[in-house]
């Protein structure tokens, strides 16, 4: 996986490399597991992926903001947003790789 972003193209070719399917299976299979993840999402669900992180829709009410610039108090309307919270084994996995860094 190349540079610093994983892109759909390189999830695809991590499975074609180790799962053997072709490069075209494997681009359909991340996007249909992509496609799942986003659906479960939109319809409010939570999504636990085991060892890597838990998603989870969370409704915000209405609260008054403030822009910087003026100090002019506005409100900020109701919404929906996805939280992501990292599973402690994917925690560790980052301050291992983190520690092996500075060593």
């Amino acid at each position: 996986m190349a540079g610093n972003t994983v892109t759909r193209a390189d999830l695809a070719d991590a499975v074609c490399r180790k799962v053997g399917l072709s490069r075209t299976e494997s681009a359909s299979l991340v996007e249909m597991i992509l496609n799942e993840v986003c659906d479960a999402i939109v319809k409010g669900e939570t999504v636990k992926l085991s060892s890597f992180a838990t998603f989870h829709v969370r409704n915000k009410t209405e609260r008054i903001g403030r822009n910087p610039k003026t100090g002019e108090e506005v409100p900020i309307s109701p919404r929906r947003v996805m939280t992501f919270k990292a599973s402690n084994v994917l925690k560790k996995k980052i301050l291992d790789g983190h520690r092996s860094k500075k060593s």
